[in-house]
């Protein structure tokens, strides 16, 4: 797959076309709540206050969803911007996607909100992909939904 035919792009809820819209919480519902037997409400109301990073593969009939994700201002001063719902879709797994998600996002999230920490709810499993972007452990495992999960946050390399 050439770099050259994936863009990213970062939108508001209210700068997504329908369709758009549609192909990121399909994709979002096809991973989390039937791949991964996970029966939870997916639409959770978080969605309009996020900025959403999607990667479009440009190079087919139009623009396919590859990967998205979304990041969660701070809901007040001194607390953390949170980063979650990183999927990459199954056709494009192997590629790296969820390596550059998780750098535009920290990018994205630094120079927005500079003076906030970065925090994330990892499934287990994840915690060694989160910690080789700087994320640490910050709980025990805990179940959320039926899957183990770790909080972790962005510790920058000083």
């Amino acid at each position: 797959m050439g770099e050259a035919r994936f863009t990213s792009r970062w939108d508001e809820i209210d700068n997504l076309s329908p369709r758009a819209l549609y192909a990121m919480l399909k994709l979002r519902v096809d991973v989390f709540v039937v791949e991964q037997k996970c029966p939870y409400p997916e639409i959770d109301g978080k969605d309009y206050d996020a900025f959403h990073l999607r990667i479009l593969d440009v190079d087919v009939h139009g623009d396919v969803l590859a990967a998205s994700l979304r990041v969660l201002p701070p809901e007040q001063t001194g607390k953390p911007v949170k980063i979650g719902r990183v999927v990459v879709a199954p056709d494009y797994r192997g590629h790296k996607f969820g390596n550059r998600l998780l750098e535009e996002a920290l990018a994205f999230a630094q120079k927005r909100f500079p003076h906030a920490a970065i925090e994330l709810g990892a499934q287990s499993y994840l915690r060694k992909f989160y910690g080789s972007f700087g994320f640490v452990p910050i709980s025990d495992e805990y179940l959320e939904d039926g899957i183990p999960h770790i909080d972790m946050r962005f510790a920058p390399q000083a």
